[in-house]
């Protein structure tokens, strides 16, 4: 690749074609990286949800992200908050085993706030279990509005590691290892 010309997808719009690392930063070209994310995928909550913990397990937060934000943009108006806020928890998780504090802490309370309101506003009860309040809002179709995802214990985990990583002489974490559970109750 030309590295003075601007890389662009087959529609010609531009697309950086660099390989990534596993936190998805961008590595040389020629350099084997880890097999990119495809953008603008239509998946299921259920998939939505499974792809995005087995990326989260195995250490890709910003993969995660991507699966997160495919969601926020082709889903329902209702389920925005939920998506992005878990796009939000994903980076912010990035950014925190990339040893960026402040990014980190910033991203994962705004991913907080992005589930609480979620939740205030129709998703999961603040526990992340359903309750009779938890109304499904219109256009959601069936179902929980979370889609099973533990929501209250997804804002305490964020809010606890964006207090860890901003402390004094914190390291990078490693995503692997602080990766959250999405699902309540499940290992």
């Amino acid at each position: 690749m030309d590295e003075t010309r601007r890389d662009r997808d087959t529609e010609g719009r531009a697309h950086n074609a660099r390989p990534r690392d596993g936190l998805g930063r961008p590595l040389p070209y020629g350099s084997p990286g880890v097999e990119r994310q495809p953008e603008g995928v239509v998946r299921a909550p259920e998939e939505t949800v499974r792809e995005a913990q087995r990326l989260l397990d195995a250490g890709m937060p910003f993969h995660a992200h991507e699966v997160f934000e495919d969601a926020w943009k082709s889903g329902p108006p209702a389920e925005r908050d939920l998506w992005r806020g878990l796009a939000q928890l994903a980076v912010g998780l990035t950014h925190a085993a990339r040893g960026n504090v402040t990014g980190g802490a910033r991203l994962l309370r705004r991913g907080a706030a992005a589930l609480a309101e979620f939740a205030e506003h129709g998703g999961a009860g603040a526990s992340g279990d359903a309750s009779p309040s938890d109304a499904v809002p219109s256009g959601v179709s069936g179902g929980s509005p979370a889609h099973g995802i533990g929501v209250g214990a997804l804002v305490g985990w964020a809010r606890e590691l964006a207090g860890r990583v901003e402390e004094p002489g914190a390291e990078p974490v490693d995503a692997a290892a602080e990766a959250p559970r999405l699902r309540a109750g499940r290992r």
